[in-house]
């Protein structure tokens, strides 16, 4: 039987979020049975750096690992201007450490390095300096693609990262780590939306 938290992803949000960078994800995410809840420091809205307003479905402190099947960190300015953010990469230590997949892109990735979850773990981001200049020991294990998914299997643990430009691929990462398409309709979704491959739409209205 599949429980209510096997279908649950929880989207961090919080003040200048970065909009446009899990658009795919969650979108997709709940088109395919999950459902999606917001969590934030607080159950304070906050400010998305589009200007949206968002209500948060929860506080930091009530989301529990067990009752998820993914944490989604976006970027914002608040990781690389000081601590504030700090206590979402903690929760994604938590996460890990329990075997709960996370997908972090963009700034969030330098607020995993500072957290010390990339040190041993394969992983990308905007650039290699960007992370470097946290001071985190993990270089050597950073990756020159467009997303990077380090170990776990379809429904349980795993870390995706991205960088700001590949909302697309990030998403195809999470999309493959939680098994939502097959490995052929994971190619065609993603030819569509990144290629935009008319020829692949076939393939995902194919039974």
């Amino acid at each position: 039987m599949t429980s209510s938290s096997d279908r649950t992803a929880h989207l961090a949000v919080y003040d200048t979020f970065a909009d446009w960078e899990t658009g795919h994800t969650t979108a997709h995410l709940a088109q395919n049975g999950y459902t999606v809840r917001t969590v934030g420091l607080t159950r304070k809205p906050v400010t998305t750096m589009g200007g949206l307003r968002i209500q948060p479905d929860l506080a930091l402190d009530e989301l529990r690992p067990q009752e998820s099947a993914l944490l989604i960190l976006t970027g914002a300015s608040g990781w690389d201007t000081g601590d504030g953010l700090a206590p979402f990469a903690r929760a994604a230590r938590g996460f890990l450490d329990a075997g709960v997949p996370v997908a972090a892109i963009c700034g969030a990735t330098a607020g995993l390095a500072r957290e010390g979850l990339l040190d041993d773990r394969a992983h990308t981001s905007a650039i290699s300096f960007y992370l470097a200049a946290t001071g985190y020991a993990g270089g050597a294990r950073y990756v020159d693609a467009d997303a990077v998914t380090d170990g776990g299997a379809a429904g349980g643990g795993g870390l995706v990262t991205a960088g700001p430009t590949e909302p697309v691929a990030f998403a195809r990462e999470v999309f493959g780590l939680l098994g939502v398409y097959d490995a052929k309709k994971l190619d065609a979704w993603y030819r569509l939306f990144h290629d935009s491959d008319a020829s692949a739409y076939e393939v995902l209205q194919g039974e």
